[in-house]
């Protein structure tokens, strides 16, 4: 799937196809439901969007919302985009070994994990990773990369 140019979560969803959308949903739940407060869902780069609204952080480099995570269906596979995951090299090594140790491969790059299937994915490891990072210390990581 090319990037989309829905304008709501539900629009995206409703472009996949059905195999697709229920992966989506399914992945887009587990984050929901681990979500600190602070952030919101929207749709934002294409994709659906966890994001620090402007209305709590306006002083971002692009005047975009703060990114904090990001998930999208892709042509032959999916994105979790893990900017929680991406600020530092221990983020990225707890996920590693996370994921180590619920049998899985890791198949990231900077801050995008992808998948081809929905078994690839430890659910249970998303939602700590998710649920981990505050919308305030989401904010002073971000500070603190800007220096």
């Amino acid at each position: 799937m090319a990037k989309s140019n829905a304008g709501t979560v539900e629009e995206y969803l409703n472009e996949l196809p059905a195999e697709r959308r229920a992966v989506i949903e399914q992945v887009r739940q587990v984050i929901l439901d681990n979500l600190p407060p602070g952030y919101q869902e929207t749709m934002n780069w294409g994709m659906i969007s966890y994001e620090v609204p402007l209305a709590r952080y306006p002083k971002t480099y692009n005047q975009q919302p703060l990114s904090y995570a990001g998930l999208a269906a892709q042509k032959n596979s999916y994105s979790l985009y893990l900017m929680c995951a991406y600020n530092g090299a221990l983020q990225q090594d707890w996920l590693a070994e996370r994921f180590a140790a619920a049998g899985k491969k890791l198949d990231m790059g900077k801050s995008c994990l992808h998948f081809r299937r929905l078994d690839d994915l430890p659910l249970a490891v998303i939602a700590e990773a998710i649920a981990r990072v505050g919308v305030d210390e989401f904010i002073a990581r971000y500070e603190r990369s800007r220096r």
